[in-house]
């Protein structure tokens, strides 16, 4: 495939904002699925992905458009699955950027902006819904062009409902989305940005080629994990796989590997030749870190078995999610979790319950302490129960998120209100434009994990929206309070919260 006319380009959108929409009319325009087999969301493959509206798992697919080959490279569009967001990224030369003509830009949709500028991407900017009555394409093309610098009158006004302007759209990707640059005659070096598990053929991951070529039977070796395979079957999603010979520099696609375990093909791996290997894998690995943990119980006890099968199965699709045994004298044996987030943690619970029909009993969601000790061991703690007697404790410092809120100004009071009854301290605040302001806190995060985003868009009537980040560890006056049930400990009530709130939380426990 000539280089030249390939297209790799990413869809960054806020929940809601059209993406899922815009990505079903720009297949049913190419003529990548027949007008017979389109369903609304056709690439979102999960039930709870169509339900809740949102992408979890990055797709991509393969479509012609004018003598061009695009690949649209789907991106999970929530804050917890931001290092998805970073890796799908990386597989393209430009976005699209999606903003409701109704809504304006949100802080996540600009928190994914600034990774794309970072990755020195063009951005195409499109407002969508203008359809509506409510839509004031002109009002938002100015905000967008005061906040990212992309000139107003480049910004493409689009309906992906009705289809309006969405084949201007692609010509604006061929015109202004540079083609990929690789060099096809140098040791390959893939990288691979979104794995799943198929139960017949093992791990099917995603893959960009960014240098050198990729043949079927070629034996592979996986940097980060160290592991050889071979490569049973490659090709391209159009949206049905369809098997091809190589993969050359510049194309997506998928890889067969005879992987049996997603850990080893994780977002970020490089892939290069056993035989020719590359001098160095691509930038920007990390493992993912969970931040936010809770323990999970089956309601009947005889199914811990099914739990533990269960979390198995979900960690081949998701490699991000962490699980230890660990018993409650009050909810019997589970398991100690940890998530990337908040979302990512209702999703696991949901998916357990759906998928594998069990009734479950989540513990409070808690974060990871450091506990300096007194003999000067540094302690990591994520369960309340595990935290040394207080004789023994020096300082416990808990982690910091820096989180970045745009919302209508009427509504800035409440806000900062609620952000410093959590302890929030204000780093900076600043108009975006005559309406909206944008509001910059750094806030512990066991503030944020309970029901903050909740009592965001409560107080602000859904208007506000949020982006966070981890800040790092700092020290704060923690203690952990213990309820009683006839003078004996309930560990499962057992937390630990800032000491001026101790009295409160006891009291309110005992109240229920």
């Amino acid at each position: 495939m000539e280089q030249s006319r390939i297209r790799n380009f990413s869809i960054i959108a806020h929940i809601d904002h059209g993406k899922s929409t815009l990505s079903d009319r720009i297949l049913e325009l190419t003529k990548a699925v027949d007008a017979r087999e389109m369903r609304a969301q056709y690439l979102d493959s999960m039930d709870l992905e169509r339900e809740r509206g949102i992408t979890i798992k990055a797709q991509n697919v393969r479509v012609e458009w004018k003598g061009h080959t695009l690949h649209l490279i789907d991106t999970p569009g929530h804050v917890d699955f931001g290092y998805e967001v970073s890796r799908s990224l990386a597989a393209c030369e430009g976005v699209v950027l999606v903003v409701d003509a109704a809504q304006g830009i949100e802080a996540q949709t600009l928190a994914n902006c600034y990774l794309a500028l970072e990755n020195d991407l063009e951005i195409v900017a499109a407002l969508n819904k203008i359809d509506l009555p409510a839509a004031d394409p002109d009002r938002y093309a100015m905000e967008i062009e005061k906040v990212l610098g992309i000139a107003a009158e480049d910004i493409l006004r689009i309906s992906a409902k009705t289809g309006q302007g969405v084949p201007e759209l692609l010509d604006a990707i061929v015109a202004r989305i540079p083609a990929p640059q690789g060099n096809a005659d140098e040791p390959l070096q893939a990288l691979i940005f979104d794995s799943q598990y198929d139960q017949y053929r093992g791990v099917v991951s995603s893959v960009r080629v960014m240098n050198g070529r990729m043949r079927k039977g070629d034996k592979l070796l996986f940097m980060q994990a160290t592991a050889e395979h071979e490569a049973l079957e490659i090709g391209a999603r159009r949206p049905a796989t369809q098997e091809v010979a190589e993969l050359g520099a510049g194309e997506v696609g998928y890889l067969i590997a005879g992987v049996k375990d997603v850990g080893e093909a994780r977002s970020g791996e490089t892939v290069t030749h056993v035989a020719h290997p590359a001098a160095s894998p691509l930038e920007g690995y990390r493992d993912p870190k969970p931040m936010v943990f809770c323990g999970l119980f089956p309601i009947d006890a005889d199914d811990f078995e099914t739990l533990r099968e269960s979390l198995q199965k979900l960690k081949l699709n998701d490699a991000s999610i962490t699980y230890l045994p660990e018993s409650s004298g009050a909810l019997g044996f589970g398991f100690r979790c940890g998530f990337l987030g908040l979302l990512h943690m209702e999703i696991v619970k949901e998916r357990l319950e759906r998928e594998f029909n069990l009734a479950l009993i989540a513990t409070a969601p808690s974060v990871q302490y450091r506990v300096l000790r007194t003999d000067a061991e540094v302690e990591v703690v994520d369960n309340p129960n595990d935290l040394p007697p207080s004789v023994n404790i020096d300082t416990i410092e808990e982690p910091f998120f820096k989180v970045s809120i745009i919302t209508p100004k009427d509504y800035t009071g409440t806000l900062m209100d609620l952000c410093q009854t959590r302890r929030g301290e204000l780093g900076k605040l600043e108009y975006l434009s005559p309406e909206r302001v944008e509001m910059q806190y750094f806030i512990p995060l066991a503030e944020v994990v309970v029901d903050f985003f909740d009592q965001l868009k409560s107080r602000s009537q859904g208007y506000a929206s949020l982006d966070y980040e981890l800040h790092g560890y700092r020290p704060s006056d923690l203690v952990r309070v213990d309820i009683l049930l006839n003078a004996v400990p309930a560990d499962a009530f057992s937390t630990i919260v800032h000491r001026d709130k101790a009295y409160d939380y006891g009291k309110k426990m005992c109240e229920k």
